[in-house]
């Protein structure tokens, strides 16, 4: 049985799924050769290009409610249009559960999960309608605020979008379709003996340190921070962190590093500390085989609880 890909895509009405499709499909690297099927769960401004899906073998069918996207539909389309490949833009305002427990065809997998985003109006549905986007982004493999401009806070947005998702790659893209380049200037002196982050620079700290721990390798950091101590952690490390707000006030999430120290059985759970440690970047299990920034601590000592005890990106 072949493999078949599924791409789904998604985004709030207007963010630009047509338009990334058509041009997903224009691109020779993807579409050179396969049977594409596009599957639109809702309609949206631009209309598909009947000459361009032509052009590139693809096929449209269009769903308007989402009682249509069932079991029989889908094998439906594999025995009527044996794609090779999927392209699904899913209606998000259908929910990710619908979405996630979704049968498919025997040999269909989803390949990857993209997410589009109006800069433009990011802060709009962000404000009315957060806990469905970060819903959305959580799962998506790849995140595009398109029409970006000079004005677009896009090291913010990268960092609320990294907190819900690390894995994700986040692309600012400008209306001509180059990508908008800009600086993530960070609130404190890498260049110092000891970098002193303060509470409210937390959530940067952490985010910046995850994306390039190189930055960091050797360097000598200190914050306040709450214990983390467990069995799955290995002998002799801990994790000094802050809960961080993904989405909401009720949902948080504890971010934070590992942390060797020779005290550890001193410490307790949900204790505050400040702690100062030199950063190692290490391949470790806890970090899912991957590199990550490693700490280990030459001065620990008991703090108060900061005024906020939420990190906010």
């Amino acid at each position: 049985m072949a493999k078949i890909p599924v791409f789904v895509v998604h985004g709030f009405l207007e963010s630009g799924k047509t338009r990334f499709i058509l041009e997903t499909l224009e691109d020779e690297y993807f579409s050179g050769g396969e049977r594409n099927l596009v599957i639109a769960c809702e309609e949206g401004i631009e209309e598909y290009d009947e000459e361009t899906l032509k052009a590139h073998n693809a096929t449209l069918v269009m769903l308007e409610d989402k009682s249509e996207l069932n079991e029989k539909f889908l094998t439906e389309c594999q025995k009527k249009y044996k794609p090779s490949q999927i392209i699904l833009e899913y209606n998000c305002m259908w929910g990710m559960d619908y979405l996630r427990d979704m049968y498919m065809p025997k040999g269909w997998f989803v390949a990857q999960v993209i997410t589009t985003v109006d800069a433009s109006t990011f802060d709009v549905y962000l404000k009315n309608m957060k806990s469905l986007f970060m819903e959305m982004a959580k799962d998506s493999d790849l995140i595009i605020f398109n029409r970006s401009t000079d004005d677009t806070p896009a090291a913010s947005y990268k960092r609320n979008m990294r907190a819900v998702n690390p894995k994700a790659q986040i692309v600012f893209e400008k209306e001509d379709g180059s990508q908008l380049e800009f600086e993530e200037e960070m609130p404190f002196d890498l260049n110092a003996d000891i970098i002193d982050i303060s509470d409210i620079d937390y959530g940067i700290w952490y985010i910046d340190a995850m994306d390039h721990p190189e930055k960091y390798d050797g360097k000598t950091v200190r914050f306040k921070g709450m214990v983390y101590v467990g069995k799955n952690l290995p002998k002799g490390y801990f994790v000094p962190g802050r809960m961080a707000m993904t989405c909401c006030a009720d949902d948080t999430a504890f971010i934070g590093f590992l942390c060797k120290s020779f005290y550890v059985d001193r410490l307790k759970s949900r204790q505050w500390i400040t702690v100062t440690a030199k950063v190692t970047v290490e391949e470790r299990e806890e970090y899912g085989g991957e590199t990550g920034v490693v700490l280990h601590s030459t001065n620990i000592k008991s703090d108060q609880k900061p005024e906020e005890e939420l990190v906010y990106f």
